[in-house]
């Protein structure tokens, strides 16, 4: 998927939708430490209209359908390293910004630490499914960040 463009103010604003991680600093990035305590990858995913698997099988699933295949197995995976998916949405509308085109769907998955998914992503049980990821996606932007608070907690506190 081609990178994006545009003006705000005087500066440029430009993002590139990716599968795979970019370059060797961005891999010896992912691969540091990282932030102490949990973190919440924040994805952006934009879907291929059909799913294009790498090894040439034969599909006719959409590139959501393939992606979900992918995203069922996953959600055992990061349970599995102490993590849990917060949320998984379709996106529906820009309501502030510029981007083009819009991301078709937004999922949050905490992590107890950055370990904890480099762990997962490089087992043998994500290798497997990862295939699906890739036939389906036509790129996504995973924002690591570091969760400020807790809404359950704060709801908790707020009615007991």
């Amino acid at each position: 998927m081609p990178g994006r463009r545009w003006r705000k103010g005087d500066r440029d604003v430009q993002f590139q939708n990716e599968i795979h991680p970019v370059g060797e600093a961005q891999m010896q990035a992912i691969m540091q430490p990282g932030p102490a305590g949990p973190i919440v990858m924040v994805n952006l995913l934009k879907f291929k209209e059909r799913a294009k698997y790498e090894d040439g099988r034969d599909s006719s699933l959409s590139g959501r359908e393939a992606y979900d295949i992918y995203g069922r197995e996953v959600m055992k995976l990061v349970a599995g390293v102490g993590g849990r998916i917060l949320l998984s949405a379709e996106v529906t509308f820009l309501m502030l910004g510029q981007v083009d085109p819009l991301w078709d769907r937004v999922a949050l998955a905490e992590y107890p630490n950055r370990a904890a998914l480099v762990r997962m992503a490089m087992s043998a049980a994500y290798q497997a499914v990862a295939p699906h990821r890739v036939a389906g996606l036509a790129g996504q932007l995973n924002i690591e960040t570091v969760p400020q608070f807790n809404l359950a907690d704060v709801l908790a506190r707020s009615t007991g």
